[in-house]
């Protein structure tokens, strides 16, 4: 018996110490906490909940991607959320994300859900590839919507699926080609995150689908009769 609680303490404590290693820790931070929107963000949405949605967006993302092995994956151990007193809706900059207080206290609506969806698509872009910056910006817009999309937290003033004047113009008109794309090859847009590491191509298209991304964009637009 004393050996096997030896073998099991030795278990529980090597599972506890990858669990450690691979753990991403997340800190929650309102810049603004005496702005309308700052404290709307305290009433509505709390830092508990948006730590619990940081989390989640995380594995989902992993799982989007196909990383199921850290190695996959970027090497963050720590994101930091602010709510600022700012303009625009937010931004993802060096492992932290910046939500507007601003937009929070003027969102006709519910904000906890459109927030969880500014969060998927802003942690997206914690984790995704971008080429060494050289893939296309809507792309990389594109698919950060394209994970809040699969999340089903798609608000109702994006596009609809066929829309848009190029499939690079990025949001919602690109996550939807993406998602069209992705129904062609089950799995498409985690290859091409994956090949977008070391670089990118626009050549990936055709070794993924067997067409250029023009062609495609064709035969997506034909498909909506748009």
């Amino acid at each position: 018996m004393a050996l096997f609680n030896k073998h099991f303490l030795s278990l529980l404590l090597t599972l506890a110490a990858t669990q450690t290693v691979h753990a991403v820790d997340y800190v929650v931070t309102n810049s603004a906490p005496t702005t309308a929107g700052g404290a709307r963000f305290k009433k509505e949405i709390g830092a508990g909940y948006s730590k619990q949605t940081l989390a989640s967006a995380t594995h989902f993302i992993w799982r989007t991607f196909q990383q199921t092995k850290p190695a996959d994956r970027k090497n963050v151990r720590k994101v930091s959320l602010f709510v600022d007193d700012m303009d625009g809706v937010a931004y993802a900059v060096n492992n932290e994300i910046h939500v507007s207080a601003r937009y929070i206290g003027s969102y006709s609506g519910d904000v906890k859900r459109e927030i969880a969806g500014v969060l998927y698509h802003e942690m997206t872009h914690i984790w995704q590839w971008n080429g060494n910056g050289q893939a296309p910006g809507g792309l990389i817009e594109g698919i950060a919507d394209f994970v809040r999309l699969k999340a089903n937290y798609a608000p109702s003033h994006w596009v609809q699926p066929g829309q848009g004047d190029r499939w690079d113009q990025g949001y919602d008109v690109t996550a939807w080609f993406l998602d069209y794309l992705n129904s062609l090859r089950n799995g498409f847009v985690a290859e091409l995150n994956k090949k977008m590491r070391t670089g990118y191509s626009a050549n990936y298209f055709v070794e993924l689908l067997g067409k250029n991304v023009d062609q495609l964009w064709s035969d997506y637009k034909a498909k909506y009769g748009k």
